[in-house]
């Protein structure tokens, strides 16, 4: 059977996939469910799996006439929020459509018995939203003779309309720096004696504020957090906790703001004579565009959506680890579909939704996308 024919004859299936999957809603490095959730619809289906001792991420294959690999990856993991009072695990970033998708795409291409020219490889990724599943998954060995690499990822109806599909988005940079300020208690009556961490982190805020890079390219950077434990109004307080977040759409940008900061902080220590210890955290870096990867999922949404549907170089400045895979091998070829379902309010809001119908056209395009680069001679690409 076509891998598109069998989409189409399996709706509603794909549909309660999403909906079992959208209940099972767990956070990131607990997953177990939803892994073996996909993991037991897989292996029905024959595909080799492996797993991995130490997190619920796995992988499946579907062997082919070659070594050389094209893989699809899914992330697998929910959001921590409140909901309707209720704080819980919940699927408002999408990660639950993304394993929908990339599980029909492997399951219509197992189904029509094709052997495709290059083995075929899934990837069910644990922790994006920590930033730190595709780094492990690296680590287990994920990209292991792959050659070209794609992504799926729900957008906002703003950002890409319903029936409407972009072969690449490209995220910005982004990480949290966490920090903590140490100073010197004194009594509130003779504040010369101490170094208030108040007056540290209000100087750190105004410097942060007046950062201004030579360059065209986004960026931000503001203080989110500032906790200081200090039940004595009239003490100085010795110690503050803080936390930085800092974007930048390009790689290069980031680096600069990462420098600056560094100075801002040495600064922020001459002139108070507070102590600051800092590092970032929750980083991911930001999208690099490969062409060719590029112009496979652009023919893909053509196929699937019809020329006039496809939206070109997508801009997002939210994050997205997908994009530690070519960071960290350049040679890479990679992409990131992004999906227009009508989503909305937002990604992470509490009460997001989209059209599940987009659930269909996307595994479509998908499954589209792996198999039409299998086709390619992978090395000469």
């Amino acid at each position: 059977m076509n891998p598109i024919d069998y989409l189409d004859l399996h709706q509603a299936a794909i549909l309660n996939t999403y909906h079992d999957l959208h209940i099972l809603a767990e956070p990131s490095w607990q997953e177990e469910k939803t892994s073996r959730y996909l993991r037991g619809r897989l292996e029905q289906a024959g595909m080799t799996i492996k797993t991995f001792r130490d997190h619920y991420g796995f992988i499946a294959e579907i062997s082919g006439k070659s070594n050389e690999v094209v893989a699809l990856r899914a992330d697998m993991d929910a959001l921590v929020q409140e909901v309707k009072g209720t704080v819980k695990p919940n699927h408002s970033c999408g990660h639950d459509a993304h394993s929908t998708m990339v599980l029909y795409s492997a399951l219509a291409i197992a189904a029509s018995g094709i052997q495709p020219k290059h083995t075929l490889r899934f990837i069910f990724q644990p922790a994006e939203e920590k930033g730190e599943g595709a780094l492990q998954m690296m680590k287990e060995g994920a990209l292991n003779n792959v050659t070209y690499l794609f992504g799926v990822h729900v957008r906002p109806e703003k950002e890409c309309p319903y029936l409407k599909a972009s072969p690449v988005i490209l995220h910005g940079s982004a990480g949290t720096i966490h920090g903590t300020i140490k100073g010197l208690q004194a009594h509130a009556s003779r504040p010369k004696e101490g170094i208030n961490v108040i007056e540290a982190a209000a100087f750190l805020v105004q410097q942060l504020k007046e950062i201004q890079l030579l360059t065209e390219t986004p960026y931000s950077i503001k203080m989110t957090k500032l906790k200081v434990d200090n039940d004595a109004s009239n003490a100085i307080p010795e110690t503050a906790v803080f936390a930085i977040d800092a974007r930048a759409q390009t790689n290069e940008v980031m680096f600069d703001l990462k420098q600056l900061t560094n100075r801002i902080m040495n600064q922020t220590m001459k002139e108070t004579g507070a102590t600051i210890s800092w590092s970032m955290a929750e980083y991911v870096p930001a999208a690099t565009k490969h062409e060719k990867a590029i112009k496979l999922a652009e023919t893909a949404i053509c196929k699937i959506l019809g020329e006039e549907n496809v939206i070109h170089d997508l801009i997002s400045q939210g994050g997205e680890d997908f994009h530690f895979y070519t960071a960290n091998h350049p040679a890479l070829a990679a992409t990131m579909v992004g999906l227009g379902c009508g989503l909305s309010p937002g990604l992470h809001h509490p009460d997001m939704s989209f059209n599940l119908e987009a659930l269909i056209y996307g595994a479509k395009i998908l499954t589209q996308t792996v198999l039409l680069t299998s086709e390619n001679n992978l090395k000469e690409e």
